[in-house]
């Protein structure tokens, strides 16, 4: 089970004259707070300190199991019989699909994968840093359905995925426009992909990911990514991530290998991610998930250095727990928060980029238990300081749904988020003694000087919390949360414009997409 197949109509209308009111005052809030919609705001640089939970004595104690399970139990390389002559020629002990690892080869082969890297996109200013202390947000990835904007669950469309892409791009704290944001399913399963990152390439100038459900998928995103940047700069730079789960435990098969072995080899990154759901993929302590998770990336991100010396690579994780009762995935729950929290000190001392958490919720609508799921799960994320963040937002129903409202609402926090990682203004505006001489004794700071001077940047200003009166709200129409993010949806996406995109470039692009599509019969399978 990986990401896509476990999470396996526009958004328009006006409104009367109170919506567009509201979608004024609204638009008024986020340019004050420099968080309007296009308004992107760069990758977060973290100024905070990141929380650890485990000491030099237990990090060393996870380390050495995981070399125990690389060596004495091995892991299944499936499906692909280069992997296992490339783990054989380096020095592995391979019987059958299953490698055994001596004691310190993945790590010491790990040492030509870079600590820290650019993610080009196709707008040079929208280009990111992975790695060291940046922080990126991506978008919710993978989900069959979409929960939309008329309140329908559902398939999701072609139509959809371009909506999520222009949200993504349109979102200012939303750094990538990701990858699969949801799976189309009204175009055929070996030509979607093609759609899927044209549609990143032309509603989004930002960051995008790459196809990982067959190998030749991935050739096609290299193609189009050499369209856009040119064959050298893609050879030499990394403009596209792509997500390789682990099939846990301890398996990795042939269509992840196989687009595995095609971004290492065009230097493209890959976020080598076991899919973990505690007591069903691994154990059900914190220790022994972190042991298997270990593992299993040493192993698969290695890989890519046996493919080609100084590929980008992520030590990545999805950790969730199951309920015992049902054995339905749970969010938001303390263990899950131990695990990231602990492979993020591991990913540090191998030296590679960390990826983990997002807005991770398994309820099924955008409300409370959304909330507070999400909320556990993206503190946690800022604060394990992780590198690169997928699920940011938009993620519903334990990742079988993309929400348009989720989509708004999470991406408000992501908003303050960012915020939250500038830390503490100690220059000598923040020490702010000029206001406290100038208010004194018993006066208060609303008129001094100061205060008007930083008023409109002081605070977060959400777009979507309601902090007015109880007869204010009333008056307005006594809206939730999710309602106030359904307008404020149709306004972004009926406000859209698309990105500059080079004519010939496009072009070429549409001309690529065709004969692709013509060179092969439809398949839904």
């Amino acid at each position: 089970m990986d990401e896509i197949t476990q999470n396996t109509e526009t958004a328009a209308g006006g409104s009367g004259r109170r919506g567009r009111g509201e979608r004024g005052a609204a638009g008024r809030r986020a340019a004050r707070s420099g968080s309007g919609p296009g308004q992107s705001l760069p990758f977060i640089t973290r100024k905070i300190g990141v929380y650890e939970v485990l000491d030099e004595e237990g990090l060393q104690l996870i380390e050495r199991n995981a070399d125990t399970i690389l060596e004495e139990i091995g892991i299944e390389f499936r499906d692909d019989e280069e992997a296992l002559d490339l783990w054989a020629k380096a020095g592995a002990d391979v019987r059958g699909s299953r490698v055994h690892f001596p004691k310190g080869l993945c790590r010491e082969l790990l040492k030509t994968a870079p600590k820290e890297f650019t993610w080009h996109a196709r707008n040079p200013e929208r280009s990111v840093h992975i790695g060291g202390n940046a922080t990126v947000f991506a978008p919710v990835y993978g989900p069959p359905f979409v929960r939309d904007l008329d309140g329908n669950r559902r398939y999701a469309t072609i139509e959809d995925f371009r909506n999520f892409v222009k949200l993504s791009y349109l979102a200012p704290s939303m750094h990538s426009s990701g990858g699969t944001v949801c799976e189309p399913v009204d175009i055929p399963v070996n030509k979607r992909h093609l759609d899927m990152v044209y549609s990143h390439i032309k509603y989004s100038d930002k960051p995008f990911m790459g196809s990982v459900t067959a190998p030749e998928r991935a050739e096609d995103t290299i193609a189009m990514a050499k369209l856009v940047f040119g064959d050298e700069f893609v050879e030499n730079n990394c403009v596209t991530l792509n997500l390789i789960n682990a099939n846990s435990p301890m398996v990795f098969d042939g269509t992840m290998l196989g687009a595995l072995k095609v971004y290492a080899r065009h230097n493209q990154a890959s976020v080598v991610s076991p899919f973990i759901l505690s007591g069903a993929m691994s154990p059900v302590t914190v220790a022994g998930t972190l042991t298997q998770i270990l593992a299993e990336v040493l192993a698969g991100a290695a890989t890519t250095q046996l493919i080609r010396k100084g590929a980008p690579v992520l030590f990545g994780t999805f950790a969730a727990s199951i309920s015992m009762q049902s054995g339905a995935p749970t969010f938001g729950t303390p263990e899950p928060s131990l695990v990231s929290y602990g492979a993020a000190q591991l990913a540090r001392r191998l030296g590679l980029p960390f990826r983990t958490g997002g807005s991770l919720c398994g309820s099924k609508v955008p409300d409370a238990q959304a909330a507070h799921e999400s909320a556990n799960t993206l503190n946690m994320t800022l604060l394990a300081g992780t590198n690169f963040v997928l699920h940011a937002a938009g993620w519903l129903e334990g990742g079988l749904v993309s929400s348009y409202e989720k989509f708004m609402i999470d991406q408000d926090q992501l908003g303050m988020m960012q915020k939250m990682a500038e830390g503490v203004d100690l220059s000598e505006e923040g020490q702010a003694l000029s206001a406290i001489r100038e208010v004194g004794p018993g006066s208060h700071y609303l008129g001094c000087s100061h205060t008007q001077a930083h008023f409109q940047t002081a605070f977060y200003r959400s777009p979507l919390a309601d902090n007015n009166s109880f007869e204010q709200w009333e008056i307005e129409g006594q809206k939730r949360v999710e309602e106030r993010a359904n307008a404020l949806c149709r306004a972004w996406l009926d406000s859209y414009e698309a990105p500059p995109l080079d004519p010939a470039v496009d072009e070429a692009l549409l001309a690529f997409i065709k004969d692709r599509k013509d060179s092969m019969p439809d398949a839904f399978t």
